[in-house]
C-alpha cells in the first residue's frame, strides 16, 4: 500500500475513533417504570431544547443523599435560570424499590425519578460508581458527566447546565 494512502486511513481512522470516544453520546433507549408506575422511554425524554441532567442513585447510598440535598436547595434557582430538566434513576434492586418513593418524598424532592430495578439503564451509560450525574444537551447529547460527589461540585454541575443553557 501507499505510504501516503495509509498516512490517509491512519487519520481517518483516528479521527473517527477521537469522535466516537468524545462525541455526543445521547440518552440510550431504555423503558423503564416512574415512581408512580408509568413506563418511560428514556431515549425519548426531551425538554424543549433545554439541557437534561439525569442522575443516577441509590437510597443506601450516602454520598448520592448529600449531593442530591445540596441540589435540592437551589434547584428552582437552576430550573428559572436554565430550563433544566432534572431526573433520578434510582438503581434499587428489586428488594429495595419500594424505599424510593418514600425517600423521595420525604426529602420533599420534586425531581421526576426513574426506577432502573435491572440496572439496564446503568450499564448503557457505564455506570459504574455512584453517584453519577450527566448533563446533555438541548440536542441530547451528552456534554459532561461525572461521578462520585465531594462537598461543592454541585457548583461545577451549575456551570456545565449554564453553559449548555439556551436561556442565558
Amino acid at each position: 500500500m501507499y505510504p501516503q494512502l495509509q498516512k490517509i486511513i491512519f487519520a481517518a481512522a483516528l479521527l473517527l475513533t477521537v469522535t466516537i470516544a468524545c462525541g455526543a453520546q445521547s440518552i440510550p433507549s431504555v423503558k423503564l417504570k416512574n415512581i408512580e408506575g408509568k413506563t418511560i422511554d428514556t431515549g425519548k425524554l426531551r425538554n424543549n431544547g433545554n439541557p437534561i441532567v439525569i442522575s443516577f442513585f441509590a437510597t443506601w447510598c450516602k454520598p448520592c443523599m448529600r449531593e442530591l440535598t445540596a441540589i435540592d436547595a437551589m434547584f428552582d434557582e437552576w430550573e428559572e435560570q436554565t430550563g433544566v430538566r432534572f431526573i433520578l434513576v434510582s438503581i434499587d434492586d428489586a428488594q429495595n424499590v419500594q424505599k424510593v418513593r418514600p425517600l423521595v418524598d420525604g426529602q420533599g424532592w420534586d425531581f421526576e425519578v426513574l426506577l432502573d430495578v435491572n440496572s439496564e439503564l446503568k450499564r448503557l451509560m457505564q455506570v459504574q460508581q455512584i453517584p453519577h450525574v450527566f448533563v446533555f444537551d438541548g440536542n441530547g447529547k451528552m456534554v459532561y458527566n461525572h461521578s462520585g460527589y465531594t462537598d461543592g461540585s454541585e457548583n461545577d454541575l451549575y456551570q456545565k447546565i449554564l453553559e449548555v443553557s439556551k436561556k442565558k
